[in-house]
């Protein structure tokens, strides 16, 4: 069994946590009076958010190809945890009849 809907949980609570660090990081920008730290906070958070961005984008992406893998593969996606010899198929028995 894949473990895709956990991955995209855990995906959404790291995404979740770099948000509220930008959060901070613009709450403390905004506090301060240094233009040049105000704009390292601003770019700090610009990153975070990408970062965030690409972490749940990549997880969607991800689970969104692997679910189309796994139909149209038969259900082979996962490698060898869902081949043939786990589903109770021995490789010998899908030879041709002589």
């Amino acid at each position: 069994m894949c473990m895709e809907t956990q991955g995209g949980t855990y995906a959404l609570v790291h995404a979740v946590v770099l948000l509220a660090v930008s959060f901070f990081v613009l709450l403390a920008t905004i506090k301060n009076d240094s233009k040049a730290l105000k704009t390292f906070g601003y770019a700090i958070a610009v990153l975070l958010w990408l970062s965030a961005a690409l972490v749940f984008g990549k997880s969607m992406a991800s689970r969104h190809c692997g679910m189309g893998k796994m139909h149209m593969m038969g259900g082979k996606e996962c490698g060898s945890m869902m081949g043939k010899e786990m589903m109770g198929h021995k490789m010998e028995n899908l030879a041709p009849a002589k």
